[in-house]
């Protein structure tokens, strides 16, 4: 299948500017790495100071080549790198791989990083990096990373896309059990960005899983577009995403040139598009392997066979924490082990079925396993045992794992109570074989949470988002474009216009009118300062709730205007109830984003949220609210009722839509609280603002 990168990632013929036989210098190793990937096509080395280069002929320059290559590895510094690219553009040349960081001291401004970003974007070269170590498409038999690299065998089954250089190295070098079929370091992407690499990989039929080690998303549509991609072919993704923390994100900004972005919206784009996330390199490497390696995950649980009373003790604490299902053991499966295992023993998953030992200790382990695999709640199987001497690994593990997948065609894995070697030719051959060995109770734990929750995500049901009318959607968005906050009564209004319940209100601004008001509302109902400019009301004693009759009105009306002068909102009074909140705040990156959490005071002290991009449905709603920290609030505490959650989710799903039909004139939304009762979800205060794209323009220039 023909791709868009194929010049830059599938060459007929690559040039080398800069080949040399300076040992371990940059020129060597880009030709001797094409040589190592047995690479097919034309292989054309320039330096005018040699000759040939490892049994190549060597050209001058590029436009003494005998054709036009596809591709040109910069190999020079960046003292030499301009004239050398004007030469490559100059000869037509459609792809570049720069690895130099693209810096000169004393440079000239615009500096080089941006004379090298206009030129090839003005003759729509097709660039990897700068500031990278190249890539394999070990796939097709193409390498152009200038550094030493560890034997690959193609075709592989992992593609690994990555903006740092050493996070590609680092595993993939040091790692035999990862089967890459291709790997980039995209480095800071002054040309492609991820998202084009991702897209490149998702075709290529051998790949079973994609890691991406991401600092940003260059190109956030994009990006979007290869994840939706990924989710219908049904292809996962693990991302290592840094920039986690504020310190973190800043350190990016001088690695990569670009803010790293707010976590919260990646952790919601992740969700949105079912991306399982890696804390480190352990987490990452082992949830490829996998993924890569194990047979396809069903209903159920984890269970796991030990040797060791204390490790699977550890193992409940650390399954616990990790979020990771332990199957309950059946009847059955129960009374099956029972008649195998010593007395002492315990039939519970996790099982420790090794006690007196004796001749056939081997045998009651190995028909353990099988029993609980068989079990119908068993989606995973995981022999847990230490490494022998020398990190090797005993061949009746192995044999464990196989016979229990031969008599139930279920996954399974075994794995090092605490680290071992992933180079020893035993536990390459299994992990090739389907039979990974795993290294880290924790990293594996990690990697189940997210086969589990990658199997749970292609099960959900499609969202069935709400669709506002086009008449209301052009209504405020016309009222919205020229920025600027809406009045609480106006917000209120727009809420209502978008199917959300909100309390009734109308502004007044003397006595009578606030009776007038009053008669139409009815009581009890609040009373608020509508002075302009005020955002925390409340904080200002602007907010008197629960006023009950026209004599209370009427002085608090006094009491009110004489402070905060005579420009009221009064509004209906919700049903008491839990408060929650709904938000949109605008990411950088993606645009709006909603934001669920509880709230009235708690928005502020407890900070329980979560982050969804828009438009969603209620049952993604539900799921957000599913993992907040104070959800059995929910559900009545103290013998007060349970609320009627699934009004608040369809009031966010409706919520969500508004936030999507409106995102290019929306800058800020703060509906809070949210009164969620027994019957109901009434959206009682709102604070918007519109967005001035006119800001964004002048704020560019």
């Amino acid at each position: 299948m023909k791709h868009r990168l194929d010049p830059l990632l599938r060459p007929r013929s690559v040039a080398i500017v800069g080949a040399s036989n300076r040992p371990d210098s940059m020129g060597e190793w880009v030709l001797k790495n094409l040589g190592l990937g047995s690479y097919p096509g034309d292989i054309y080395p320039v330096n005018p100071r040699y000759e040939t280069l490892q049994g190549h002929r060597c050209f001058k320059t590029i436009d003494a080549l005998p054709k036009t290559p596809d591709l040109v590895v910069f190999a020079v510094g960046d003292e030499r790198l301009e004239a050398a690219l004007d030469d490559a553009i100059a000869a037509g040349v459609p792809a570049a791989v720069i690895q130099s960081p693209l810096a000169i001291d004393n440079d000239s401004a615009p500096d080089l990083r941006q004379r090298v970003r206009q030129k090839i974007s003005a003759a729509g070269m097709l660039v990897c990096g700068a500031n990278g170590m190249g890539y394999y498409n070990i796939r097709d038999h193409v390498w152009t990373c200038g550094f030493d690299s560890s034997p690959h065998a193609a075709p592989g089954n992992v593609a690994l896309i990555s903006h740092s250089g050493s996070g590609m190295s680092g595993i993939i070098d040091c790692e035999e059990r990862l089967r890459i079929n291709v790997a980039v370091s995209t480095g800071n992407e002054i040309g492609v960005t991820m998202d084009e690499y991702l897209d490149f990989v998702l075709d290529l039929p051998e790949t079973r899983v994609v890691g991406l080690f991401i600092e940003t998303a260059r190109d956030p549509d994009g990006f979007r577009a290869a994840l939706l991609k990924a989710e219908q072919r049904r292809i996962p993704v693990v991302a290592l995403k840094v920039g986690r923390t504020e310190m973190s994100a800043q350190l990016s900004v001088s690695h990569s040139g670009v803010m790293a972005g707010v976590d919260a919206t990646y952790e919601a784009l992740f969700d949105r598009y079912g991306v399982q996330r890696a804390r480190d390199q352990d987490e990452f490497a082992t949830m490829l392997i996998m993924f890569a390696e194990l047979h396809p995950v069903g209903a159920g649980g984890l269970v796991a066979l030990h040797d060791s009373g204390g490790e699977r003790q550890l193992l409940v604490d650390l399954a616990h924490d990790a979020g990771v299902s332990m199957t309950k053991l059946s009847e059955q499966t129960v009374s099956a082990l029972e008649a195998i295992l010593d007395p002492e023993l315990p039939a519970v998953n996790p099982l420790d079925a090794w006690s007196r030992g004796g001749a056939d200790a081997g045998e009651v382990m190995t028909r353990s396993l099988s029993l609980m695999m068989q079990d119908a709640g068993a989606a995973l199987g995981a022999v847990i045992h230490d490494r022998g001497p020398g990190g090797k690994i005993y061949p009746s593990y192995v044999n464990y794992m196989q016979r229990a997948r031969s008599e139930t065609d279920k996954p399974v894995a075994l794995v090092a109570a605490r680290q071992g070697t992933g180079c020893d030719e035993v536990v390459v051959a299994s992990t090739h074989a389907g039979f990974p060995v795993l290294d880290g109770v924790s990293a594996f734990l990690s990697g189940v949470h997210a086969l589990f929750a990658y199997r749970d995500f292609l099960l959900r049901k499609p969202a069935r988002p709400v669709r506002s009318e086009a008449a209301i959607v052009r209504k405020w968005q016309d009222r919205l474009r020229s920025g600027g906050s809406l009045s609480e009564s106006m917000s209120l209004t727009l809420l209502d216009d978008f199917g959300i319940e909100a309390s009734k209100a109308e502004v007044a601004n003397n006595e009578q009118q606030v009776l007038a008001v009053a008669k139409r509302i009815g009581y009890p109902l609040s009373l608020k300062t509508a002075k302009a400019g005020l955002v925390h009301k409340s904080d200002l004693g602007g907010v008197i709730l629960g006023i009950g009759s026209e004599e209370q009105l009427q002085q608090m009306y006094q009491i009110l205007s004489h402070r905060l002068g005579p420009d009221v909102l009064l509004a209906s009074m919700a049903p008491a109830g839990v408060e929650m909140f709904l938000g949109i705040k605008r990411d950088p990156q993606f645009g709006p984003v909603v934001l669920l959490g509880f709230g009235g005071v708690l928005a502020e002290t407890i900070n329980d949220v979560q982050f969804a991009l828009p438009p969603f449905d209620a049952a993604h709603a539900r799921r957000c609210l599913d993992r907040m920290q104070f959800r059995p609030l929910l559900d009545g505490v103290r013998g007060r009722p349970a609320v009627d959650i699934e009004s608040f989710c369809s009031t966010a799903a409706r919520f969500s839509e508004m936030a999507h039909a409106l995102r290019d004139v929306l800058s800020e939304v703060d509906v809070n609280p949210v009164i969620v009762s027994e019957g109901a979800a009434i959206a009682v205060d709102a604070l918007v603002v519109g967005r001035d794209r006119r800001e964004d323009d002048r704020a560019k220039t």
